[in-house]
């Protein structure tokens, strides 16, 4: 049992996922305290929409009172010959009217437009922060990504290091070898060594920051998916990109709907410089009847149906400001726009500049290690016939270790780029 036990506990410690892309965005969507909250947002936007559509349904107030009534007084106009009115002490009042707006200027379909736009806005946050979330992911996967191939290298040029240490060893054995030589290879040892924990501890960070974002256990380590770096990427010209992003990026859209939400506004405040129209009907039921004296005893009920309009002449003065103010919103709205049209514009072109210059980096780099590769090999023969200096096998070493290294990133920058660019285009 304490064996299972420890098997169970080694087991929940670590557990190790590999994770695809596709997989991250799917749990962030579902996961992500972000997200939710931004979609929490929209939902409360939809609500507001059919609050607004509700307006056009008509008001209908009910009203029942019981009330007792006290005596009546009655005097001249001058106050004298005051004399008691007796009352029915009952009193009883129902009313129930209703009222129809047929026309308001266009208030209330401005109002419910500007409803819809707002609940566009709130999904269209909620969709810029998915954006937004699956970039600031997709950088530390990649990160992630990143580190775990400087782990394999530094391991491995460890791996070579340590071998030629021992091949020094035997040779210092034979008197070929100087202690000197020694020292600075362990020296360089030590380093990669120090270099590799300082990788690892970086990775523990990361993975740290994915799991939480993600949403998953603790003790999750995630691997990214080894076959990422074969992913087919679409190949596009610049104009692609750019007319992508004129119908996909959402800032845009939102600043289009806030151009629409602003309109709205100052046909609102047009409507209230023209008349409202309304259709009303009620039906009354009053008791006593206290229009006579002596005060009947009766219930008296009377209905009626009309149209009612209603003029607020004091708009006509007032309103000329909060009309010149609501247009001037309009054109700041429109003139954010086109600002905004040139920033995505300039986004676009600088993050395709270094998408091309990542693959030129990516070529340099392989021209690197092939190089760096041959002067290792190259190098490393000399030293052992004796016909090269181990300052010569050092340099050759660390160029080794730099070109594998720059491989490395400049294989993650490619497609680290490429989601930059879906990121800007806002189809991630």
């Amino acid at each position: 049992m304490l064996c299972v036990i420890t098997l169970c506990s080694q087991w929940l410690y670590a557990q190790k996922r590999t994770m695809g892309v596709e997989e991250m965005f799917r749990l962030a969507d579902e996961q992500s305290k972000s997200i939710q909250t931004y979609k929490t947002g929209k939902d409360a936007a939809d609500e507001a929409l059919k609050t607004a559509k509700v307006q056009r349904l008509p008001d209908v107030n009910l009203s029942v009172s019981l009330s007792y009534w006290g005596n009546g007084k009655l005097w001249d106009r001058d106050f004298s010959n005051g004399m008691k009115i007796d009352m029915p002490h009952l009193g009883n009042n129902f009313a129930l009217e209703a009222q129809q707006v047929i026309y308001a200027g266009g208030a209330i379909s401005s109002g419910i437009r500007q409803a819809e736009l707002n609940k566009q806005l709130a999904e269209l946050d909620w969709q810029k922060n998915i954006q937004e979330i699956r970039f600031l992911l997709i950088g530390n996967y990649l990160d992630l990504y990143k580190l775990d191939n400087q782990i394999l290298v530094l391991q491995k040029n460890l791996e070579l290091t340590e071998r030629l240490l021992d091949n020094m060893l035997a040779r210092r054995e034979q008197g070929t070898v100087l202690k000197n030589d020694i020292t600075r290879y362990e020296l360089q040892k030590e380093q990669i060594n120090l270099q590799l924990i300082k990788v690892k501890d970086n990775r523990k960070i990361l993975n740290h920051q994915l799991v939480t974002t993600l949403h998953l256990p603790e003790e999750t380590e995630i691997f990214p998916d080894t076959t990422l770096l074969m992913k087919q990427m679409d190949t596009l010209t610049e104009a692609d990109w750019h007319t992508i992003a004129a119908t996909n990026n959402i800032s845009l859209q939102q600043l289009q709907a806030t151009v629409g939400i602003n309109e709205q506004k100052v046909k609102q405040e047009r409507s209230e410089r023209l008349p409202h129209i309304s259709l009303v009907a009620a039906e009354h039921l009053d008791g006593p009847i206290t229009i006579e004296v002596p005060v009947l005893d009766n219930n008296f009920n009377y209905w009626f149906v009309g149209v009612g309009i209603k003029y607020n002449l004091s708009s006509l003065f007032k309103n000329n400001r909060k009309l010149k103010q609501a247009r001037l919103n309009v054109r700041r709205a429109e003139e954010q726009y086109q600002l905004a049209q040139e920033q995505v514009e300039n986004a676009v072109q600088a993050g395709y500049t270094n998408f091309l210059t990542a693959f030129t980096d990516l070529h340099t780099q392989e021209n690197s290690v092939k190089l760096a590769n041959e002067n290792y090999a190259v190098t490393s023969n000399r030293y052992q016939n004796e016909m090269a200096l181990l300052t010569d096998m050092l340099d050759a070493s660390n160029m080794k270790l730099s070109a594998d290294l720059g491989l490395v990133d400049a294989r993650i920058n490619v497609i680290y780029n490429y989601y930059k660019m879906k990121y800007i285009t806002h189809t991630l």
